[in-house]
């Protein structure tokens, strides 16, 4: 199991590939490495998905990417990857990365 920091977050969606979790939250966007969970790229300027899509940056710059966006009611986000090997669980500012096949 792995966790990552990102406060204030309202939507996160994993690449086409399945390659990058894709995050936005009220500071800007987020890349992280699906292979190493280490953040491979940030952008603070405003941005937010809009119909359900959000734009990529970094190494998915420009890439529509399908995302969920956060229950307000309950404050939690839940998704799985696109091959369902990983799933990703945010609360109260810590994304929580599992083995969806545990």
């Amino acid at each position: 199991m792995r966790y990552l920091h990102v406060g204030g977050l309202v939507a996160m969606g994993f690449d086409p590939s399945g390659k990058y979790l894709l995050t936005f939250s009220h500071t800007g966007r987020g890349v992280f490495s699906t292979r190493t969970w280490e953040q491979v790229a940030r952008d603070t300027g405003a941005a937010y998905p809009e119909g359900g899509y959000g734009v990529g940056i970094g190494p998915i710059a420009g890439v529509a990417v399908a995302v969920t966006e956060i229950n307000y009611d309950t404050g939690e986000l839940k998704l799985t990857s696109p091959d369902a090997s990983v799933s990703v669980e945010y609360e109260s500012g810590t994304i929580t990365v599992s083995d969806a096949r545990a």
